[in-house]
């Protein structure tokens, strides 16, 4: 193949691959996988498509990739050296993908032999050291003006040429002296030049601007101080002198590199980490700190790192009681061991991988190494043993396999204990159990080196893994307990860990009955002395629920009671016996005061004796209640109650012992005292207004009603009561009570949503939101928005006082500053195309120059101004001058308009003139008009009517100037010179009285008359200058000041763009921290985790159409059409020279970026970039006093270069931005083509900005003992020469995403890529805006000391705003939806309440804060599905202090189909459900005091609980009333004489069907909505979104939420839901809607429609109430939304051919079969397996619950058989158990049926068909003698089917829960047959109305309306849209 001299060997061609026409088709189709057609040179792809076994071999083939144009031979030889080491490699191709690549590789090796041959020599030997000395003498020689970037990429390249040199060239003694000497300088230098993240630390040559940065200098020199550090002595077993020799020459040159000598640390973490600390040591060192003089650190920078980076670990020691090893001894030198403990600790958690989540374990590791690093230098001595240690590692992953790998394995094991999440909690211990581990002291023995045969390692049955065993094998036998807490699925955590709010409630509810049951019912009743003795009895109820909290206590912590301490086991039994001793006493003692003690009572009475009295049940209460006091005290005294918990003094802990058990979390949280007042007075007002409402409108109107129905005699009842004796009719007031108690717990959730409102408001109004929300407002107060600027976004210059107050006067240099700012807001707007050119041209702010001798405004505040006051002028009748300027000057901008207009015209001809004569003319007249104004004869001396013709020559003459002609220039300067000469013509002739003077003036100071005539006037212009830019803006901006004669009341028109000026505007007079200097602000980063999300739409994906005709492109061309037509001119205007390629890549971009798409993020978040580059050029021009700014800059090009260098240098000292792209590496080998177009786009990003950092889980085939095994690296990659550069790879101790939750685990492993001191986490569906990114170092400053006293925030919330509000109705709701909950809500959670946590991003945290606390989120499988909430826990139970801020936004997208939407709302309330199981929310609830518990339970897992409450009530209303109607009891009721109070019922339960009309969605809405844009726009708002049914919206979502709440705690079953997030054009069929719905909404709305009808035929309650409608509307309203929300919401879901091809699509689903492999998409069965997949995962309290809620469906056919005419009013048994017969005979007679049909054969058709008509006359002539005989009627046979149709459903839930009995008896088949049925009744009952509708053609018409109102309103065309209709005339470069 190539030349023999090469001397290859034997196996030169590998036998293994001769035989290539075998491999055929496998390389076909490698070949096919290897071309990207996106990419024009598909050579490139072949090093990116390497398998992961011969990874090692990419960049030898991207070497070949790159020299190939320069010597294709070389190239060649690189490639054949690549296939021999990819064969020594793995010569039996056993690798995945291997086989295929190799050959690819050997086919193409053969085409290229043929083809390329030798340029430099005659043979290969010759020729590749030729073009190695030839490469080294042209690019690394000269190495100086070069940068590093390129230095690494030319030494890379050199090293892989000698590498092939070395195999082509045999033996080596062939290489020449010169290639030999060339190498080793290579060999030498390599390192110096790697690939580099930020700083280039060690490359020489062409210095980069960062290292020349003083505190960069400073912190390297402190890293770098090896001074006095040992040299670690390495002990090794190899008798090898060689290797013995490498490793006593291991040498260090930083502190870094010294800990990862001496404790194996990888290579990879420690250059990423010395890069850490350098730049955060840099930061922190600078600010505020004198440039001059700056060599090194200031002590207090390390100290503030120690702060912060050991906190925790010293709040960990003093909790264990244990030494700190923080220890810095006399003498020692204290910077070098504070930055070891530094660096040891971050090395630690760089490499800790899944441990990170767990902070107590990293202390406990830190510890030990700290332990021994302090030995090492100090003592060198074991303290116990007097060992000496054994410093040096033997390699560089000694670490991570003799400590993470061990730990990481424990994690893996418990992860596979979880069965994919189907296990319950309680089986497994997740992350928090494994770290609570070490809140203990026993963690100690785990010894150090640690102990593999320690418990904590080893499972005490632990089975051995055999070696077939799979990865994911779950590890069964004996589990470890749990720690601390067990997570356990059930309700009873709602009352454990809120048993206070519960108590009140209860308590309240037991005195608010004892007073209303008073003969008074009055409120002071209380003060009679029988009363307030009765309500005593509520500390008798409070007795039994402590008694029930401490049982709970017992019982759900039972599982972890093994690894609990005495003292707290003791703790829980002690509780658990005083609150039985309370529960006894106080009934006894109580038993005694009562005078005439009956039942119970009189028995503990008896028991007593006489020598109790009465009072001694008081002395009781006071016992009970004294700790109750002394914690009001404590509430009352916070800093004593925080500085108590927070105590490890024995006695105190003591102490408080009773009070808390004793945890490493959560104490001491308590606010200052002015925070606990304002959220204590926001709850006593609601708690006061919410009893209030519940006494007299809930409870008090029952009382009398309930009397009267208690003391009834007995009744008659109407079916077989199996009580009939029973006294005071309990069933009927549980009836009745039931709904008002449930409504009386759910409506503190009402009274929450109605004050946050208020106080949301007030709040808002107070922070100076929405004052500026219109047009109107941003121009009337714009002249105070440049010095609004100065003072809030620009730092203070030096020497000048802050300025406390707007000035009425604008200084120039204030707008100077401005402009610079907002011109580049307005540019990155037209870029996005959200204005055009001509609305750009009227916004841009001129910087001010010294020519004008005003302020100069932008144009769109002077429109209309000029022709304005040239009207003014013209018709003005009086005569004075001073009257005109008067009226001139009563309008703020005109009088700037008409000097700023007079002074341009005049500078514009005045620069224009070449002639000097010209120029003097020109200076006459001017000097004429300012004399004529100073003496005020201007009126006099100027005649007006000339003006308006005046007007109309100078925009002709404006209008030449700026046309880009393309006549000839002499044409062109004619018509210029004609119409100047009309200009003066008109100005000497019409206008000025005495003009012809002036034309004569210069001829008379002329010498030379004659010569002057020979030539006219104004002949002599300079026409190049219409070529200048700077000339030209000046001549655009008086065009506009001249020309634009409407006002400019609607620049900008896209409604985008108004929101973003006017919310920038009126950000700046919000309050917000002082700007620092970009040296000073605090460094941040931004974390974005991606997995497999549209980057970047594809061609085809913009012109694929939907069903309908639609393709993505055309839907946003309506949705958009401003935008599309900006976007059109300004490709057509700024490219035309775009080729077809270059315009279908800006299309692609223009779709993507109005998309959810991963291009949009990152575009947003460069704009930081762009932000922080803006504001060094203003720190740099006004230190350097620099005028102008960018439009004055050009004579300043020299400077720029070095300006920018800097610029981009601070810029990467402050800013990095990672994109954790997951599965990257997968992308980039993957065969599918759309995980190609991701790889290839991300690449496309990284390559756009250079500053991105792309991080990703690489998975990797290496040999390990003989074996190949899948190794896990951490990757992080730069964009580099068109490829992908590799930074740092880091190895991982195993899969990190096997252990926990997908995204958190993602965002885990890159967070170590991460720099600076904030950490701002972004979702790949959020945007940024130019604008706000310039808020963000303001933002920053609010982390800084002493700002809010002395507790600094942890997270600093920021509100959103929800881009994706105008797609469609349901998107519009979701958007306000939204929107309110991240400001209102927000604003509330956060001030007064102090309960707002993390709830998603854009929130910014304090990185080092939680770093070391555990991360950015949790991570544990299913419990923390909501990951991103228990971030914000746990900075609370921590001590963290969660703000929030509206003055910066970011921008976000949400769901926008209704499915979408569904899949959402079940993903959070799973989410929600599973938190309510949790540690976090238990701890939470338990530690807050009471009214932040309030807060806390009200806005998390309470509002779900409350949503389920709500859907409940409807349920125990109306199975309520069932009861009553179906026994009689309500007939018997309203018929007695002493009852008429049935209204008191209605009225009280009017209150829980506002809650369902999703009236509690839509109160916040409306007030952020008038806050922020006005109340008359929220109300109109209100009212349309009504119109649209946002109640029918919010009420289904209602549904939602309790459906998967409470399947969740009952049964489990949470899941991460993949929602998408593109456009919804599309139709949902029919069976997606019912697969997608049938459980959650459709079963349970058929329900309440069978009890509301059976209630309506046999229930005559309300027949005299007025508000019998009101209510029953609400109760069908409800169920109406359940049913047909999906089709009201689904595009054309009442078209008829589409309800057509639904129709056929569901009786296919239905009919197909199930089975392995077939989806729940194509088959019935399939999905009714997946629908109880919950039931088959449950435990057995799961089953009984279910079983107990399936008997409600018994009670129909109870009830109604007693009520059919054939049953004679019988109440006897028989009757029911006859029905029961009737029921089973039918079920038999179908199955034998199905049976016959099934088990006989063809043979024996005849027989079944005899059979059947056998049966059905045989049902004919039953019927018959039924009908005759028995007195059936009709009415009878619908009534049955009314009662056995919820029967049957009984049976089939039972089945279900019973899955493995009925499987054993063999009756499966028959209860999924039985489900099949309901399911056909089920779809048709649902599919009726809607096929019906159908047929209807204005239906569809109404609904597409329906959906895209808000779309209508901006010109969207949907009617054509929807019917495939495409307007021709619009322009598509799609085409």
């Amino acid at each position: 193949m190539a030349s023999t001299s090469g001397g290859r060997g034997d196996d030169r061609r590998a036998p293994q691959m001769q035989p290539v026409r075998s491999l055929s088709r496998r390389m076909t189709r490698a070949g096919t996988m290897m071309i990207d057609p996106t990419n024009e040179d598909d050579n490139v792809v072949d090093s990116e498509l390497v398998p992961s076994s011969l990874a090692s071999i990419a960049p030898i083939l991207r070497v070949a990739n790159e020299i190939e144009p320069d010597n294709p031979r070389v190239a060649y030889l690189c490639r054949f050296h690549a296939f021999e080491k990819a064969h020594r490699a793995d010569p039996t191709s056993s690798g995945r993908g291997v086989r295929q690549f190799k050959t690819y590789l050997l086919h193409e090796l053969e085409k290229q032999e043929e083809i390329t041959k030798p340029m430099l020599a005659n043979s290969d030997p010759r020729e590749i050291q030729m073009y190695y000395q030839k490469f080294y003498e042209e690019n690394i020689k000269e190495e100086g003006k070069k940068t590093p970037e390129e230095m690494a990429k030319l030494y890379q390249i050199a090293t892989v040429l000698y590498d092939v040199l070395k195999t082509v060239v045999v033996p080596a003694t062939r290489i020449d002296e010169q290639t030999r000497r060339y190498a080793k300088e290579v060999e030498r230098k390599k390192e110096q030049y790697e690939h580099y993240n930020i700083l280039p630390l060690y490359a020489s040559g062409a210095k980069t601007a960062i290292m020349e940065l003083p505190e960069i200098k400073a912190a390297i020199r402190a890293v770098c101080n090896v001074e006095n550090l040992p040299r670690p002595r390495f002990h090794s077993a190899s008798t090898n002198l060689d290797e013995v020799d490498r490793e006593r020459g291991r040498s260090f040159n930083d502190i870094l590199e010294w800990l990862a000598v001496v404790f194996g640390f990888q290579r990879g973490n420690v250059a990423n980490q010395r890069e850490h600390l350098i730049l955060l040591l840099s930061n922190v060192d600078v600010r505020k700190r004198d440039l001059e003089n700056y060599d090194e650190l200031k002590p207090s920078t390390v100290d503030k790192l120690m702060e912060k980076y050991f906190k925790n670990y010293r709040s960990w020691c003093k909790y264990l009681r244990c030494e700190s090893y923080l220890r810095l001894p006399t003498g020692c030198n204290k910077q070098q061991l504070s930055l070891l403990y530094i660096g040891l600790y971050l090395l630690i958690w760089g490499e800790a991988s899944n441990v990170r989540f767990m902070p107590e374990c990293i202390c406990y590791i830190f510890h030990n190494m700290a332990n021994e690093v302090h030995g090492i230098l100090f003592g060198n001595v074991y303290p116990v043993t007097g060992d000496t240690y054994e410093a040096g590692a033997p390699d560089d992953e000694a670490f991570l396999r003799n400590v993470i790998t061990p730990i990481y394995q424990v994690l893996r094991k418990e992860a596979r204990r979880n069965k994919m999440g189907k296990a319950s909690h309680s089986k497994w211990r997740n992350y928090d159990d494994l770290n609570e581990y070490f809140w203990d002291k026993s963690c100690f023995r785990l010894k150090w080196p640690m102990n593999l045969k320690a418990d904590f390692f080893i499972h005490s049955d632990e089975i051995s893994q055999r070696p077939n065993e799979r990865h994911d094998q779950v590890t069964h036998g004996k589990r470890k307990p749990k720690t601390n807490f067990v997570e356990a699925r059930t309700f009873w955590n709602l009352y454990r860990s809120f048993d206070r709010m519960w108590m009140f409630l209860i308590l309240s509810l037991q005195t608010m009955i004892i007073i209303a049951w008073s003969p008074s019912g009055s409120i002071l009743a209380i003060f009679s002395g029988d009363v307030f003795k009765n309500v005593l009895t509520i500390f008798i109820t409070s007795a039994f629920l402590n008694l029930l909290q401490a049982t709970l206590d017992i019982i759900l912590s039972f599982g972890a009671w093994k690894s609990l301490k005495f003292s707290q086991i003791m703790r829980y039994i002690t509780k658990f016996l005083m609150a039985a001793m309370w529960a006894i006493l106080l009934p006894i003692t109580y038993s005694k005061s009562v005078q005439n003690p009956a039942g119970l009572i009189k028995f503990f009475s008896n028991w007593v004796g006489s020598w109790l009295n009465q009072s001694l049940y008081n002395y009781a209460i006071a016992l009970y209640v004294l700790p109750n006091i002394l914690a009001a005290l404590f509430f009352l005294l916070p800093p004593m109650r925080r500085i108590m918990e927070r105590s490890n003094m024995r006695i105190v802990t003591l102490i408080m012992w009773w009070a808390q058990p004793k945890l490493y979390v959560g104490r001491g949280m308590h606010e200052e005292m002015f925070a606990l007042f304002k959220y204590t007075f926001f709850w006593v007002m609601l708690l006061l207004s919410k009893l209030a409402f519940s006494y007299y409108v809930e409870i008090l109107p029952l009382v009398k009603p309930t009397k009267l129905i208690w003391n009834m005699p007995g009744v008659n009842y109407q079916w077989h009561e199996f009580f009939p004796n029973a006294t005071h009719n309990i069933g009927v007031i549980i009836s009745i009570w039931g709904p008002i108690v449930l409504v009386y717990f759910m409506d503190t959730q009402i009274w929450y949503a109605i004050f946050s409102t208020l106080f949301g408001g007030i709040s808002g109004a107070f922070n100076h939101l929405g004052e500026i929300r219109t047009l109107g407002m941003l121009r009337s107060r714009f002249r105070f928005i440049p010095s609004a600027f100065c003072i809030k976004l620009t730092p203070l210059p030096h020497g000048r006082a802050k300025r406390k107050h707007l000035d009425e006067i604008v200084d120039k240099n204030d707008i100077a500053r401005f402009s610079q700012m907002w011109n580049k807001f307005i540019y990155t707007m037209r870029d996005e195309d959200l204005i055009s050119d001509r609305e750009r041209d009227l916004i841009l702010v001129p910087s001010t120059s010294g020519d004008d001798s005003v302020l100069q405004w932008p144009p769109f505040l002077l429109a209309s101004k000029i022709p304005i006051a040239l009207d003014m002028a013209k018709d003005f009748k009086g005569k004075e001058d001073v009257d005109l300027l008067k009226k001139i000057k009563s309008d703020y901008y005109m009088h700037y308009a008409v000097v700023e207009a007079y002074e341009a015209v005049r500078n514009v001809i005045f620069s224009l003139l070449e002639d000097e004569y010209d120029k003097r003319i020109v200076r006459e007249i001017c000097y004429e008009i300012d004399v004529s104004i100073q003496q005020h004869k201007f009126l006099s001396e100027f005649r007006m009517a000339g003006m308006p013709l005046l007007s109309d020559k100078l925009e002709k003459f404006l209008t030449i100037l700026l046309s880009d002609s393309e006549e000839e220039e002499t044409y062109y300067k004619s018509q210029i010179i004609n119409v100047l000469q009309d200009i003066f013509e008109i100005i000497t002739q019409d206008v000025m009285v005495n003009g012809c003077e002036i034309l004569k003036r210069p001829h008379f100071q002329s010498g030379d008359i004659e010569s002057d005539k020979k030539e006219q006037r104004f002949e002599k212009i300079n026409i190049r200058l219409t070529q200048n830019k700077s000339w030209r803006e000046k001549v655009v901006r008086l065009f506009l000041l001249v020309t634009v004669k409407e006002s400019a009341i609607n620049i900008p028109q896209n409604l985008e763009a108004r929101r973003r000026m006017t919310f920038f505007a009126n950000s700046l007079f919000m309050d917000m921290p002082d700007a620092p200097r970009v040296r000073d602000m605090l460094s941040f980063s931004v974390l974005t985790p991606y997995y497999k999300e549209d980057v970047l739409y594809s061609e085809d994906e913009l012109n694929k159409e939907n069903e309908d005709g639609i393709s993505i492109l055309f839907y946003l061309q309506r949705i958009y059409p401003e935008e599309w037509l900006n976007y059109f001119e300004r490709i057509s205007k700024a490219k035309p020279n775009l080729s077809d390629k270059d315009r279908a890549e800006q299309l692609r971009h223009w779709v993507s970026y109005r998309g959810q798409t991963l291009s949009r993020t990152v575009r947003g978040m460069m704009y930081y970039r762009m932000a922080l580059e803006l504001q060094c050029f203003q720190e740099y021009t006004e230190e350097n006093a620099t005028p102008g700014g960018y439009l004055a800059s050009d004579s300043y090009e020299d400077d720029r270069k070095a300006f920018n260098d800097r610029a981009k240098a601070l810029a990467d000292l402050k800013f990095t931005y990672v994109v954790s792209c997951q599965i990257y590496g997968n992308q980039k080998k993957s065969t599918d083509n759309r995980d190609r177009s991701c790889y290839n786009n991300i690449l496309q990003l990284m390559l756009k900005y250079p500053s991105l950092r792309v991080a990703y889980i690489d998975e990797r085939e290496e040999t390990i003992n003989g074996k190949s095994e899948k190794v896990f690296y951490s990757v992080l990659l730069k964009g580099c020469n068109k490829l992908d550069e590799e930074i740092y790879r880091i190895k991982l101790p195993g899969p990190p995403t096997e252990i926990g939750e997908g995204k958190p685990e993602n965002q885990n492993h890159a967070i170590i890529f991460t720099r600076g001191e904030a950490l701002q986490t972004i979702d790949m569906n959020q945007d940024n805006y130019f604008e706000e990114s310039f808020k963000m170092r303001n933002v920053l400053r609010e982390f800084d000391e002493g700002r809010r006293g002395k507790r600094n925030p942890t997270i600093l919330g920021i509100r959103e705003h929800i881009f994706t509000g105008s797609v469609s109705s349901l998107a519009w709701f979701m958007s306000n939806q939204e929107t309110s909950f991240v400001t209102i809500g927000q604003r509330v959670l956060a001030n007064p309440l102090r309960v707002r946590f993390h709830y998603g991003h854009p929130d910014i945290f304090d990185r080092i804060f939680h770093i070391t606390r555990g991360g950015i989120s949790k991570a544990s499988k299913i419990i923390n599905l909501s990951e991103d909430i228990f971030a914000g826990y746990n900075s609370t139970l921590r001590g963290g202090y969660i703000t929030h801020h509206e003055y910066i936004q970011a921008g976000k997208g949400r769901d926008v189909g209704m499915n979408q939407i569904s899949f959402f709302e079940a993903k959070v309330a799973n989410g929600n459900g599973e938190q309510t199981l949790s540690r976090d929310v238990y701890r939470l609830g338990r530690r807050f005091d009471f009214y932040r518990m309030l807060s806390f339970y009200f806005t998390t897992v309470g509002f779900y609980f409350s949503s389920m409450i709500t859907v409940l009530t409807v349920y125990v209303f109306l199975y309520g009333r069932l009861y009553l109607v179906l026994s009689g009891l309500e007939q018997e009721i309203l018929q007695s004489a002493t009852i008429h109070q049935s209204k008191a019922l209605e009225e009280a339960l009017a209150a829980q069907s506002v809650f369902q009309l999703g009236f509690l969605m839509v109160l916040p809405m409306v007030m952020e909505i008038g806050l922020e844009k006005g109340f008359r726009m929220a109300l109109g708002d209100f009212i349309i979104m009504q119109l649209q049914l946002a109640s029918v919206f919010f009420t289904f979502q209602l549904g939602t939420k309790a459906h998967y709440f409470g399947r969740t705690i009952l049964h489990g079953g949470s899941k991460y839901r993949a929602t998408g997030r593109g456009f919804v054009v599309f139709h949902a069929k029919f069976a997606e809607n019912y697969r997608l719905y049938s459980r959650s909404h459709f079963v349970k709305g058929l329900e309440l429609v069978i009890l509301l009808v059976v209630y309506q035929v046999y229930g005559n309650s309300y027949r005299s109430s007025s508000l019998y409608i009101y209510i029953t509307f609400s109760m069908w309203f409800l169920v109406t939304s359940w049913l047909f929300a999906p089709f009201i919401f689904n595009p054309s879901g009442f078209e008829w051919q589409k309800t057509v091809d639904d129709w056929t699509d569901w009786k296919r689903w239905m009919g197909n079969r199930g089975g392995i492999g077939i989806v729940v998409e194509k088959s019935w069965e399939s999905w009714w397996e997946a629908e109880q997949e919950h039931l088959k995962h449950t435990n057995l309290r799961g089953r009984v619950l279910e079983i107990l809620l399936a008997l409600r469906f018994l009670l129909y056919q109870y009830g109604i058989v007693y009520h059919l005419n054939i049953s004679r009013h019988s109440t006897t048994f028989l009757v029911y158990g006859l029905s029961w017969a009737v029921l089973l005979s039918i079920l038999l007679l179908l199955k034998m049926v199905a049976m016959g049909r099934r088990n006989f054969g063809t043979d024996f058709q005849v027989t079944i068909r005899i059979i059947k008509a056998l049966i059905f006359l045989g049902f004919l002539s039953v019927m018959t003698v039924l009908f005759v005989a028995c007195g059936l009627t009709i009415s009878d046979v619908c009534a049955s089917i009314l009662a056995f149709l919820p029967t049957g459903w009984a049976l089939l839930l039972i089945g279900q829960a019973l899955r493995s009995v009925f499987k054993g008896l063999g009756i499966w088949d028959s209860i999924k047959e039985l489900g099949r049925a309901y399911e056909y009744i089920m779809g048709l009952l649902i599919f009726t109305p809607i096929a019906v509708l159908s047929w209807f053609p204005f239906v569809s018409e109404f609904q597409t309306r329906l959906l895209f109102n808000q779309a209508f309103s901006r010109g969207l065309q949907i009617s054509m849209i929807l019917e495939g209709k495409k307007d021709k005339e619009t322009p598509s470069f799609s085409k």
